[in-house]
């Protein structure tokens, strides 16, 4: 019980927000995506004050290719509410710009534990 009296003084960030930046180009073509993952970085600490990226191993099925399995940069920040509302259209748009510019059919957004299809 000491320690969630201890919680109540601290800061809490309620929502969270991460952006899926793939390890392809014009869909199955592998290629660095340090720059896109450096500029998410610094959007998101922009906005909400911090930033953290990992690596995962991402599948999905393609219409027009069949499985691709690529790897993946998630880029993510946890965030106040009202932050998250207030630059909620920046990040999609954010996110519509690298779907275009790495011509893929989607970029994954995740909020608050659910994963849109941008």
């Amino acid at each position: 019980m000491k320690t969630i009296k201890k919680l109540k003084n601290l800061i809490v960030l309620e929502s969270n927000v991460k952006i899926y930046i793939p390890g392809t180009i014009n869909i199955n073509e592998t290629f660095d995506n340090s720059i896109f993952v450096d500029n998410t970085l610094k959007l998101l600490s922009g906005f909400f004050g911090g930033s953290t990226s990992y690596k995962a191993l991402g599948c999905w099925i393609s219409q027009n290719i069949g499985l691709i399995k690529e790897n993946v940069t998630i880029c993510e920040s946890y965030c106040k509410e009202t932050d998250l509302q207030k630059h909620i259209d920046s990040i999609i748009d954010y996110c519509e710009e690298i779907k275009k510019t790495l011509n893929q059919e989607n970029i994954s957004l995740e909020i608050n534990n659910k994963l849109y299809f941008v």
